[in-house]
């Protein structure tokens, strides 16, 4: 397995596809490099030289915000948004949509599991 940025990317894949495995990296990025390369798209990864590992690397590093560093912005600017005390800041404190969905039906992904208020329905006044 080739070993990009510190991502052990998929042997048997074409690299177009296999970039995608480097977190920041989707298609319009990974058809970029291999333009900027001058790589074929249909090469499988274990057949790139160690000159173009390198060379990818070198230009994943230079140019591109990818894995750990992308990951540590992110959590920075959520951070950022907490602290001066943002609507969106708060959403994400309480684990809410941050982007405007509806909550009182289908924001499970979110809020993560149902939880049962118990005597709710036997309530009499």
């Amino acid at each position: 397995m080739p070993r990009i940025v510190g991502v052990d990317i998929p042997d048997k894949k074409a690299i177009r596809y296999a970039f995608r495995y480097i977190h920041g990296i989707g298609p319009k990025y990974a058809d970029e490099i291999i333009a900027k390369l001058g790589l074929d798209p249909t090469t499988k990864a274990m057949d790139l030289t160690e000159s173009e590992v390198a060379s990818i690397s070198q230009l994943l590093d230079s140019e591109y915000l990818v894995e750990g560093a992308l990951r540590r912005q992110v959590q920075q600017n959520i951070q950022r948004l907490r602290d001066i005390k943002a609507y969106r800041g708060d959403r994400h404190r309480r684990g809410l949509p941050v982007r405007g969905q509806r909550t009182k039906c289908n924001a499970r992904t979110r809020k993560g599991r149902k939880k049962t208020v118990a005597g709710k329905k036997g309530v009499k006044g």
